[in-house]
């Protein structure tokens, strides 16, 4: 875990570009379709709380989902697929490396069902990744979630629900919401 603090939520619209998308790296994945999506909002309009911002980007987010427009569906996956790819060895992030620390921990014919899963989840849902909050969910529950997806085939509610999976693992994981506590700016 790195020791990056959260500056005051008053000072965000004051930062510069590249510091207001840090924020964003540190409580989501990084992602430069979710600076281009984001980073202005967080210079045009005051936050009293993080949670306030990131209840706003959420609405961000639903907002492509909800839209009928092929650039907005694009522009969302692009920003879904930031988040790396359940039980992958290598993943850049230090959140997601420590969500998803228990899921490497399995045996090998688990392994190997993870990724047969993950390729049928993204044969299924084309550009998109498998996303759930991993923390505290054992590997057989998250390998049945990933398949009752995978069996209901439906990219119009898959999409909430990875927006909804992202924004439950910010406000739920406590390593992400410690950036917000060690900070003092809730």
């Amino acid at each position: 875990m790195t020791d990056y603090r959260l500056p005051a939520i008053e000072t965000v619209p004051n930062l510069s570009t590249p510091e207001r998308a840090a924020i964003l790296d540190h409580l989501f994945e990084p992602s430069i379709p979710l600076h281009t999506l984001s980073v202005q909002l967080l210079h045009e309009k005051p936050f009293s709380t993080y949670q306030d911002m990131i209840a706003s980007i959420g609405m961000q987010l639903t907002e492509l989902s909800e839209s009928t427009s092929t650039s907005d569906t694009e522009w969302l996956e692009k920003i879904l697929d930031a988040h790396p790819r359940l039980g992958e060895k290598r993943v850049d992030s230090a959140q997601s490396r420590n969500e998803q620390a228990q899921l490497n921990a399995g045996g090998r014919t688990e392994e190997l069902e993870l990724k047969k899963l993950n390729d049928e989840y993204e044969k299924t849902f084309p550009n998109l990744k498998y996303v759930v909050f991993v923390n505290g969910r054992s590997r057989q529950e998250i390998m049945a979630d990933m398949q009752s997806r995978i069996v209901r085939a439906d990219i119009r509610a898959e999409r909430p629900e990875a927006i909804k999976v992202i924004i439950t693992m910010f406000e739920s994981a406590p390593h992400r919401a410690v950036l917000i506590l060690r900070s003092g700016y809730v």
